[in-house]
């Protein structure tokens, strides 16, 4: 094999994934096109110790710490994943014991104009990645299945939100009564598109022509697992509820990231559609340690069945020694 453990994607958990390995003197490999899930916000939060350090310096870093281990890197993307662990890339194909795949997700957004170029700034979806930026701000939240719960966890960090039913489910007489409880307006009407102004988000605009105005727009995309170089291997990603409802994708693996197929753990978004930077971070390199646990495992069990034949060998020497010295 080229390498003891190849990592698919560089982000945080297949950085620490990747650290965790060469700390413990296995050969590794990370291929990775730089393109992260994270890359257009200005910080990664809830980080101890390097909150509001952009994405990009926190990777570089990652990727300095595993190269002094003795990491290496391909900028490039795997092409495919054959049985035996032949990963395919843009200009060779690499060998592996283990893999460890840490591909992300993609955030499909609604169908509406503007949205995916304000991703991250200031058209958001999670509270505790970016709620903390937009706190007291007038935030709009457009109902796309789940935006009952997003409106409430924003109304915690202001108290001008408003709910844009849009295409989302009414609300029922229970949710009406929290809405109405925690301030939160309700705008009726199908949702068009956004107003920028002077590169900022100012409002929200619907099909009437009305425009509301909000300083930032709360949406649900939907989270969609990145499993594309598991196809040849037979993994395939299974839906993901929350509420009663399909948010998205995951690759289904145990607490310590092995999946189905021996030999290949996943780490991150690709298993988890809710994990932050952090959590990404920790899986990755739990991951790691239990791939390296695993090889040990092997290896020491290699080595006791080379010892016994070894021990074997020597008694039948023995043996024909002692009986060769009594015929003489």
């Amino acid at each position: 094999m080229d390498y003891d453990v190849v990592v698919v994607g560089g982000g945080a958990a297949g950085l620490s994934g990747a650290v965790a390995l060469a700390r413990s003197l296995r050969s590794v490999l990370v291929v990775d096109a730089g393109e992260p899930r994270n890359g257009p916000a200005d910080g990664v939060h809830n980080y101890l110790g390097r909150e509001g350090v952009p994405p990009a310096e926190l990777y570089a870093a990652g990727r300095a710490e595993a190269q002094a281990y003795g990491v290496e890197f391909a900028h490039d993307r795997v092409r495919s994943i054959a049985p035996g662990f032949r990963v395919e890339l843009s200009d060779r194909t690499v060998t592996a014991r283990k893999l460890l795949v840490t591909t992300g997700l993609t955030d499909e957004l609604p169908d509406l104009p503007g949205l995916a170029e304000r991703w991250g700034r200031d058209v958001l979806h999670c509270p505790y990645c970016h709620g903390y930026e937009v706190r007291g701000q007038a935030i709009g939240v457009l109902s796309t299945g789940n935006g009952m719960h997003q409106a409430l966890l924003f109304s915690q960090l202001s108290d001008d939100v408003t709910l844009f039913l849009h295409t989302g489910d009414e609300p029922g007489p229970e949710e009406w009564e929290q809405l109405a409880a925690r301030g939160i307006a309700v705008v009726d009407g199908e949702v068009a598109g956004i107003e920028v102004t002077d590169d900022r988000l100012t409002g929200v605009r619907l099909a009437s022509g009305q425009v509301i105005a909000r300083d930032a727009l709360v949406v649900a995309p939907r989270f969609t697992a990145n499993t594309g170089v598991l196809a040849g291997l037979g993994i395939e990603a299974e839906p993901v509820e929350m509420m009663g409802r399909v948010i998205g994708s995951h690759v289904p693996a145990n607490p310590m990231g092995a999946t189905a197929v021996p030999g290949v753990y996943v780490a991150g978004n690709v298993a988890d559609v809710s994990a932050q930077v952090v959590v990404s971070a920790a899986a990755g390199m739990r991951a790691g340690a239990m791939i390296n646990a695993e090889l040990v495992t092997e290896e020491t069990a290699a080595a006791v069945e080379r010892r016994r034949v070894f021990s074997t060998a020597s008694e039948r020497e023995v043996q024909a020694l002692v009986s060769g010295s009594r015929g003489l």
